[in-house]
């Protein structure tokens, strides 16, 4: 897909961050959007960014870990654009804490929205991206999904399952010859508000967590992880990974391979010892 002109986008979690910008750039390059988010605020926020580039846009109140409403989000879509060209299943949340501590309702609600979201998306849109005839799937995953990090069970369970889910797709549209295109994306460490928003098990301090999150490890900005992301689909890659640490950890992850989890226990407990 080298030109988004009239296509029909649509981008979960746009209320705020990457889906926000997503949405933004997009629409300046012609697009034709679908945008929805859990955050009315949020979303009527973004919704008036990509009005004032004069784009067209349909905007609506979505939880994707909600199956049916999903796919009777998918057949609105339908209904007010007749097609749909490109997907990004976007939206996520995280929490930090250990599985020892972490509730079951933690765990499910993470794989509930980053995973199940995912695959609610997919499933309700790729038959009308294989209509299209020029379809695109586009799920974000995490530098999360390519190595583990204590602390992120849950996340990192949701993100490695995205990824194995979303190269499958991709294999299958090959084989089956579908005029759908399918992209992983492993966002580093990107300035969003993922991290003020995500909830945190035991003796762990949300504030101070998300603070060191945006302090030391945020360190690309989500318009330009947009860019990145965008220019990704154009050129059809299977996997874009997001910022340096994203590109320099996947790199370390291949050489070292299971070595790589005893060096990141050592360190994460260093870090954390300074935040908690």
């Amino acid at each position: 897909m080298k030109d988004f002109r009239d296509k029909v986008v649509v981008i979960t979690g746009a209320g705020s961050g990457m889906g926000r910008d997503l949405a933004v750039k997009l629409a300046g390059q012609g697009a034709r959007l679908a945008i929805s988010d859990v955050d009315p605020a949020g979303l009527k926020t973004t919704e008036d960014l990509v009005r004032e580039t004069g784009a067209q846009v349909h905007s609506q109140i979505l939880n994707v870990a909600e199956r049916e409403a999903v796919l009777t989000y998918a057949d609105a879509v339908m209904a007010h654009y007749g097609v749909v060209n490109v997907v990004f299943n976007n939206a996520g949340i995280a929490h930090h804490g250990e599985v020892e501590r972490t509730e079951f309702k933690d765990i499910e609600r993470v794989m509930d929205v980053d995973y199940w979201g995912v695959v609610n998306g997919t499933k309700a849109f790729l038959p009308h991206l294989i209509a299209s005839g020029d379809g695109h799937i586009v799920n974000t995953s995490s530098l999360f999904g390519l190595l583990a990090e204590p602390g992120q069970a849950a996340y990192n369970s949701a993100k490695f399952a995205v990824r194995g889910f979303t190269e499958a797709l991709r294999q299958e549209m090959i084989i089956a010859k579908h005029p759908v295109k399918v992209t992983c994306v492993h966002p580093g460490g990107i300035k969003t508000a993922i991290a003020r928003n995500a909830t945190v098990s035991g003796d762990h301090d949300q504030e101070s967590s998300a603070a060191f999150f945006d302090k030391y490890l945020a360190r690309m900005t989500s318009a330009k992880a947009a860019d990145v992301i965008i220019e990704g689909v154009r050129k059809n890659k299977a996997r874009v990974l997001v910022g340096t640490d994203a590109k320099l950890l996947d790199i370390w992850v291949r050489i070292v391979a299971s070595k790589y989890q005893w060096v990141t226990a050592k360190v994460t407990g260093w870090a954390l010892s300074k935040v908690d």
